[in-house]
């Protein structure tokens, strides 16, 4: 028999409380978030410097340098003397060679061939750091639900960017050529830019729980994120076109600006046969091209940017604010680089700075897809 209980006691007050289950929401809160945004922000780290590393091997005449494609034993440079000569003679057969660095010495061939290798192991390199890290979460089960798949494409368009890397170096070793084809080159790079921007995606995602980043989501600025997607791809193109310049040099053709050889149009701009090699390999017409994708860029980005500065949240005016920042550093960066002949470092420095800008520009439009919220302090909801 139960004792008198007192009317003022909880009925409740005995009962344990059941946890509450989460939802379909509350299941992409699982894994090991944290961990795998670092792993994707060392994976972001190493693309960038091999974009970097990339951009040297060009400048520096390196990437012919190593004439066969071996994925596995590649990654051991030569140990010996006798190895060196061999591969220094397999370079000696192709036209770079015989065109170009005609009696270069075997002293020479080791410093192109250290920055082609250097290029290749990093490949390597990222490659294993997106193996150990995709495996090692899927064993543990620790991959959120959902991400399993994009984070698989990471890997494929890694292993799809070392094959377009040997098809483009295969092309500098055919009859005649001293460079790889500028469209290939185009290819390589503008894949590379494709990798990073899933990265930079992926890490601006797992940085806000699902259930964060559907709420955002309700107060997204559509025709903000249809202009930021626009800006998006005409950045893209702009870089496949800076591809196109420097898988010619197209840049140290024509050193003046805003003229070029003192005209509004280069001369000879369509001189080759057949006419549409003159869009991929002209150096006055490609250089033309860039230069007046540019301007249209800067245009479209102002309207772009006045837009932005309209949006609601404080957050996502200053990515806005960013994008046109980088934007003008990139404009005088480029013209500098023409007007100084293109000099290694202010091609590099205009290529890291094209990084930058593709990174802002996804920021601002992942803002306006998931705005973040601000108090009326300013402070971040």
């Amino acid at each position: 028999m139960t004792g008198k209980r007192s009317i003022f006691e909880e009925v409740d007050e005995a009962r344990p409380k059941a946890a509450p289950k989460g939802g379909g929401i509350d299941a992409g809160r699982r894994g090991a978030r944290r961990g795998i945004r670092l792993w994707l922000m060392i994976l972001f780290a190493l693309v960038v410097v091999m974009i970097a590393v990339g951009g040297l091997t060009r400048l520096t005449d390196s990437g012919l340098s190593i004439t066969e494609w071996k994925p596995v034993t590649g990654a051991l440079p030569p140990m010996s003397e006798a190895v060196w000569q061999e591969e220094f003679d397999k370079y000696r057969a192709i036209p770079q060679y015989e065109l170009l660095n005609k009696g270069m010495s075997l002293a020479e061939f080791k410093a192109i061939y250290w920055w082609e290798w250097g290029h290749r192991q990093l490949g390597r390199v990222i490659g294993l750091v997106w193996a150990l890290g995709f495996f090692g979460f899927l064993l543990v089960r620790q991959i959120p639900r959902g991400w399993a798949g994009r984070l698989l494409v990471l890997g494929a368009l890694g292993g799809a960017q070392g094959a377009i890397g040997w098809w483009m170096v295969s092309s500098g070793l055919t009859d005649g050529m001293i460079a790889v084809a500028s469209y290939r080159l185009a290819t390589h790079l503008g894949l590379a830019f494709v990798i990073l921007g899933l990265i930079a995606w992926y890490v601006m995602a797992l940085g806000r729980e699902e259930r964060a980043l559907m709420q955002a989501r309700r107060a997204r600025e559509v025709r903000l994120f249809g202009l930021s997607t626009g800006l998006m791809h005409f950045a893209f193109l702009q870089i496949l076109l800076g591809a196109l310049v420097a898988g010619i040099d197209a840049g140290r053709s024509y050193t003046d600006w805003p003229l070029m050889a003192g005209g509004l149009l280069p001369p000879d701009m369509m001189d080759l046969a057949p006419w549409w090699r003159n869009f991929f390999e002209n150096p006055g017409t490609v250089q033309f091209i860039h230069r007046l994708s540019g301007y249209l860029l800067l245009a479209f980005a102002v309207v772009v940017w006045l837009r932005g500065r309209r949006s609601a949240h404080g957050v996502t005016r200053g990515a806005f604010n960013a994008v046109f920042a980088v934007l003008l550093v990139q404009v005088v960066l480029g013209i500098t680089t023409v007007l100084y002949v293109a000099p290694w470092p202010l091609a590099i420095a205009h290529q890291f700075v094209a990084v930058l800008l593709w990174v802002a520009i996804l920021r601002a439009r992942f803002l306006s897809l998931y705005p973040r919220a601000t108090s009326i302090r300013g402070g971040q909801a």
